[in-house]
């Protein structure tokens, strides 16, 4: 077995597949693109889940990558096991419809046992395969391998639902009985007993079954186009291979670990616990890496995620001794360990920084706060003479404010109080069973289309074509088959096309399909794109339409205009964002419709007013300098060297299409444009909106739709003038700036009324203190305009010592209104607060100096009062 590094690894993987013929994809972004069922890259094949279930036919059948994954369904064992990690990277050899199980497993042995690749020791190596696929016991046995080292496992079938579903065999690494103390040996392995002997490094998945839950797997059809999917994990080869105890003893983790070392000032060993040096070189990665691919920390979904990544790695930071803040410190060294593969996390390493270091800084907010919530619950169950925090509670410290149990635990016992962990372990395993319920694993597959697969003839779309252009039919479909002629509804393939088939964010044309007499026989609806690639019509037919007949293809020129137009400012929006925002503003999705666009954009917080009217005004600007849109084809490279910046989540082939607007624009783009940014005519921005943990949107029109939106604004600035007696629309601001100081003076002289009249009933409310179980109160209807009355009264009764409770109460309206207030130490406002707003058919809150409700039960007031001395009893 060969002495390598991780990067070493990682490219002995990919270099012996290219060997083999097989295409190296680039690893993707983390943020799934146009996929529902993941909240993140999960795993090697998620990224090309549309080859496998045939929605598109790749270049190559022969496919390998290594991919950036993240899984958080079992967070809690990161740090705990030896090879539990968020963040992780998956090799992967794959087979569209091509090779096979003869191929794979032979694929699998030589890469693993043969001296010129990872020389493993056969002897080492164990197979798992499913109990039923003889075929893959007998290959592996054609292969080299000893009968005694493969083991049946009943869990070997690979299925998520409907779909590609089909057995699988699993690699394993013997480390020996170093690793297994009480002897038990290949036990282990075939009952799936947790150990650290028999290493999981790879797993063959032989799709060849269209699964179907509604009948025995043994009856499952087979696919039309049989598929392998593999992956290895880089994290446990490395291990392997560099002899570490843990996948944190390689040179993926260990250089992070020693900068926690130098900050902690303790030091790490691989024989001892060491969870939290483990769990912040964990979740450093991952959140290195996402924030580098988009994802934002937030209040939801993946923002959720980072979050409580982060705040786990700080809360263990703190358990190591470490002050202040010290994550964002560590972004360098990670970037300096995945350098060769991934340079995109230098490249923004600043901006990762800052996002971590900002957050960090609130979260430090936050303990305090969460600090001040256990001092609150240890004080409430003290009066109510309880002396275990429950389950519930613990779980909401942990999960809302990060809270270790230890932590709370620690404080707990300080002041004497147990903790109910039985509680709080059926609360994470409720939360952990909604994660896995929310996340199929690996992310659903479609059903394979073999008809649609089956489409292999040649067409092309004319992008620089007039609006009507003649071409033959080539193959039309009828719900699942091949026809020679289409009534009704239909999919049709033409050999040359006008219509734009909907990609990139951009909308697919609509419009009508003529005969030779120049009648229209057909309708436009939908153009996708064939899983070869080929422009897709989907139509509805008004008469019979012949394969192999010449017909005339017409888009709907008008609907198309307004699509550019929004199309080429989308382009203008993003380098004005970049310009005005930063380059971190990267593209998380876009809609070029006929009527506006819509840019979705990573952002960790609102464009401003100023911000936005920039971006606005830097558009309108280069569409008045009326500069040329040039479309250039080439290849990835040369259009990386012009500076062309790729789009989120789009994937290039060969040949790519570089749309460059003047020097102020460049990217990668297969869309349609206009052909000067006069065109657009005028762009305004209608709307800027968050949705989702650091992604913002604004929506925007151009053309018309622009012109219209501008003299809406303006119908409503009349209507102000109207309102306020303006004479012209330029004095509105003046005038209600003058209505305003009005206001104000008004507000005041009310306040002072509210002071006097305050003080008026002040000492007559003043007179009637009472005492209960030591304390002194007063507790009071009053005749107030509204709640500033209550407060007037509440600020005369603090500069005197009348009593150590205060209790207002009136009606203001249908509605009414509560306060109390405290002096005393034992008595708290918030809390008093809540036992007497019931009796109002109300509720609220407050400091412990003063609290205020608001009810909607008059009635209530006097039993509310005179409930006052037994609620501080």
């Amino acid at each position: 077995m060969k002495n390598m590094t991780s990067s070493e690894v990682r490219q002995m993987f990919l270099d012996f597949f290219k060997s083999k013929g097989h295409k190296i994809e680039p690893s993707q972004s983390l943020v799934p693109v146009n996929d529902p069922t993941l909240l993140w890259i999960n795993s090697g094949v998620a990224t090309l889940k549309k080859y496998f279930d045939g929605s598109v036919i790749p270049e190559n059948p022969r496919l390998t990558n290594a991919q950036k994954a993240i899984r958080t369904n079992d967070i809690e064992n990161v740090g705990k096991t030896a090879r539990h990690h968020t963040m992780f990277e998956m090799l992967g050899n794959f087979s569209i419809g091509d090779y096979f199980r003869e191929e794979a497993i032979a694929y699998g042995w030589e890469m693993l046992t043969s001296p010129e690749w990872f020389d493993f020791p056969a002897d080492k190596l164990y197979i798992t395969y499913y109990p039923d696929d003889k075929d893959t016991f007998n290959r592996w046995v054609e292969v080299g391998v000893d009968a005694s080292h493969l083991v049946p496992i009943e869990d070997n079938f690979w299925e998520i639902g409907a779909g590609p579903s089909g057995p699988d065999t699993e690699i394993f690494f013997d480390r020996g009985e170093e690793y297994d103390p009480e002897h038990v040996g290949l036990k282990l392995l075939a009952e799936d007993i947790e150990n650290d002997r028999y290493i999981e490094i790879w797993n063959i998945v032989l799709s060849q079954f269209n699964a179907n839950p509604d009948i025995p797997r043994s009856e499952y059809p087979e696919l039309p186009q049989k598929n392998i999917d593999t992956g290895m994990g880089l994290e446990r080869m490395v291990c392997i291979i560099q002899g570490g105890k843990t996948n944190f003893d390689t040179d993926l983790f260990l250089p992070i670990i020693r900068e926690i070392e130098k900050l902690s000032g303790k030091t790490y060993s691989p024989d001892a616990e060491n969870m939290s040096f483990k769990v912040i070189a964990d979740h450093i990665r991952s959140l290195s890496f996402a924030i580098g691919d988009g994802a934002l920390p937030g209040n939801e979904g993946r923002g959720y995620v980072l979050r409580r990544l982060l705040r786990r790695a700080v809360m263990h930071g703190k358990k190591l001794g470490i002050q202040g803040k010290f994550l964002a410190s560590l972004v360098p060294t990670v970037a300096k360990i995945m350098q060769s593969y991934y340079p995109e996390v230098a490249e923004k390493q600043d901006f990762i920084m800052q996002i971590i270091d900002r957050e960090e800084e609130t979260f430090n907010r936050t303990i305090d706060a969460g600090q001040k919530l256990i001092d609150e619950l240890l004080e409430k169950l003290k009066a109510e003479g309880k002396t275990t925090i429950e389950g519930k509670d613990i779980f909401r410290l942990y999960d809302t404010y990060g809270f270790p149990v230890e932590l709370t635990e620690e404080l707990a016992e300080d002041e004497g109080f147990k903790i109910d962990h039985a509680g709080f372990e059926a609360e994470m395993k409720a939360q952990q069973e909604r994660a896995r319920a929310a996340v199929v694993k690996g992310g659903s597959m479609g059903v394979q289309n073999e008809t649609l697969q089956s489409i292999e003839v040649a067409s092309r779309f004319l992008y620089e074509a007039p609006k009507s252009v003649e071409a033959r039919l080539l193959v039309a479909v009828k719900g699942d088959e091949l026809v020679d002629t289409a009534t009704g509804e239909a999919q049709l393939v033409f050999d040359q096309t006008p219509f734009y088939a909907e990609m990139g964010g951009q909308v697919a044309d609509h419009g009508v399909i003529k005969n030779a007499a120049g009648k229209v026989v057909a309708n436009v609806t939908d153009v996708q794109h064939a899983p070869h690639g080929q422009n897709l019509h989907a139509v509805e037919i008004l008469s019979t339409l012949k394969v192999g007949d010449s017909y005339t293809l017409e888009i709907d020129q008008e609907r198309r205009n307004g699509v550019v137009k929004n199309h080429t400012a989308t382009h203008l929006l993003h380098a004005a964002l970049h310009n005005t925002v930063g380059d971190h503003a990267l593209q998380a999705g876009s809609l070029n419709e006929v009527d506006f666009l819509r840019f979705d954009f990573t952002h960790f917080a609102q464009v401003t007013k100023e911000e936005l009217e920039a971006i606005e005004r830097q558009v309108n600007e280069v569409i008045w300098q009326s500069l040329a849109v040039e479309t250039i084809e080439t290849d990835v490279e040369t259009a990386k060297s012009m500076g062309a910046m790729a789009l989120f989540g789009e994937k290039y082939g060969k040949v790519v299409r570089v749309v460059k607007i003047g020097d102020y624009s460049v990217e990668l783009c297969g869309g349609t444009h206009t052909a000067t940014t006069s065109e657009i005519g005028l762009f305004k921005i209608v709307k800027e909106e968050g949705i989702g943990s650091g992604v913002r949107r604004i929506i925007a029109v151009t053309g018309q739709k622009a012109y219209e939106a501008f003299k809406d604004s303006e119908a409503v600035l009349n209507e102000v003038a109207t309102a306020v007696k303006a004479p012209q629309a330029a004095q509105v601001l003046a005038k209600v700036n003058s209505l305003q100081e009005e206001l104000k003076g008004l507000q005041k002289e009310n306040e002072s009324m509210a002071a006097k009249l305050a003080a008026s009933q002040s000492e007559e409310v003043f007179k009637n203190v009472q005492t209960a179980a030591g304390t002194s109160f007063i507790a009071s209807q009053v005749s107030v305009s509204d709640a500033n009355g209550l407060r007037s009264l509440a600020d005369l009764w603090k500069q005197k010592e009348l009593s150590d409770v205060l209790v207002l109460v009136a009606k203001i309206g249908e509605k009414v209104s509560l306060l109390v207030a405290s002096k005393s130490a034992d008595i708290k406002a918030g809390n008093l607060i809540k036992e007497l707003a019931p009796f109002i058919d109300g509720r609220g809150g407050g400091k412990p100096d003063m609290a205020m409700a608001g009810g909607s039960n008059s009635g209530g007031i006097q039993e509310l009062l005179d409930n006052v001395a037994s609620k501080l009893g």
